[in-house]
This record gives C-alpha cells, sequence and structure tokens, in this order.
C-alpha cells in the first residue's frame, strides 16, 4: 500500500484547493471521479505481510448474485460489495438522482464505479466512458468492442491502472437505456475478470425508460 500514498496525498491537495476556490466553483467531474477512486482504494484491508514467497496471481472466479436497484435502474453486483452514493458521500446537499448521479463499491480484492446522466437522443456512450477513466491513473490496453445487449447500445475495453498497485487491471464499459448515458469501471488483481463481471452486471441491467 505505500505506493498509494502519494496518490492519495495528491487528491487530497486538490481537494483542499477545490474547497478553497469557495462555493461558486463549478466541480471538476474527473476530481470528482478521482476522490471516490482515492477514499476507497484507501478503505481497501492492506494484505497481512507475508514471510513467504507469493504465488503468481491467477483469475478469481466470482458469484455475482447481488442487485443494486435505486434512481429508476438496477445493476449486478458481487454480494461481498455494496454501492454507496458517491455524490452524497463528498456534498450532502448534492445526491445522485435519476438525471445523474455516481456510486462506487469495494471489497478487498475490487473496485467498481458507475456513472449516469441523462443525454435525450444520444447513441454512444463513449464520452462517458472517457470522463469515468482517469487520465492520470488509467490506460487503454484493449480495442474497443461493440454489441447489442437487452436492446441496448454496449462499449467495452479493458484498462490497466496505476491508482493502486494492488489493482492493476480492470475495464470500462458503457451503454444507453432510454435517455441515460451509463458508465461502468472496475479494478482487479487480474486480467481476467473485468469483463466477465461487466458482463454478468449487465445481464441484470434493468431500467426505467
Amino acid at each position: 500500500m505505500k505506493k498509494l500514498y502519494p496518490f492519495l496525498a495528491g487528491l487530497l491537495a486538490g481537494s483542499v484547493l477545490l474547497a478553497a476556490c469557495g462555493s461558486t466553483a463549478t466541480p471538476d467531474p474527473q476530481l470528482q471521479i478521482r476522490q471516490s477512486v482515492a477514499a476507497t482504494l484507501a478503505a481497501i484491508p492492506t494484505p497481512t505481510r507475508s514471510e513467504m514467497p507469493l504465488p503468481i496471481p491467477t483469475a478469481t472466479p466470482f458469484s455475482l448474485v447481488g442487485l443494486f436497484c435505486e434512481y429508476q435502474f438496477c445493476i449486478g453486483h458481487p454480494p461481498e460489495m455494496a454501492f454507496f452514493d458517491v455524490s452524497a458521500q463528498q456534498n450532502p446537499g448534492n445526491v445522485s438522482g435519476y438525471a445523474q448521479g455516481m456510486l462506487a463499491a469495494y471489497s478487498a480484492n475490487l473496485f467498481i464505479q458507475v456513472l449516469w446522466q441523462t443525454a435525450p437522443g444520444a447513441t454512444d456512450p463513449q464520452f462517458l466512458m472517457n470522463l469515468i477513466q482517469d487520465d492520470a491513473y488509467d490506460t487503454r490496453t484493449g480495442e474497443m468492442s461493440a454489441k447489442l445487449v437487452h436492446n441496448m447500445n454496449v462499449m467495452y475495453t479493458s484498462i490497466g491502472s496505476n491508482a493502486s498497485p494492488l489493482l492493476p487491471f480492470g475495464g470500462v464499459g458503457g451503454w444507453v437505456c432510454g435517455d441515460r448515458v451509463f458508465a461502468w469501471k472496475i479494478y482487479t488483481p487480474d486480467s481476467g475478470s473485468p469483463e466477465a463481471l461487466f458482463n454478468e452486471a449487465l445481464n441484470r441491467f434493468t431500467c426505467g425508460q
């Protein structure tokens, strides 16, 4: 976790500068996203130091039986995790709602983030996928794929991240449902889980249109 401390220190400094500008300043969406990443990654338990050599990481099978339903949509998530409202945590007077919002969830070996906003007439979710990716810490490592899921235009790409040395792999997905665009991001310890978890989460997705 030592490599994570400079990352968190930078984010905390940024949040102090933002607060000093006064209530009239327009919040930077990517700064808010970065702060939520920092807060949740900081809460992930540090693994106990082992005197034995660590084994080579392998893909971990996850069971996705949880379901989050709020803001007129539902989305699947691993049972050991629970989404919380990032907007409300950062500013109690600015909770998520139907028109826009941001959720995050974490466990000992996963970090997931969901972002949405209304965009009537939009058919391409890439603009919101670009927003949920952090320019300083996320790097696209795969080709963008597109498919139709539940009559929704869905896009996905794999990413690498240096936000935490514990979770170097990830993926970003986006889709359009009704008059809203959604983006989803995950960090994992292995490269085999992100897309599978995205597909399982989206298979349980529904939204009020």
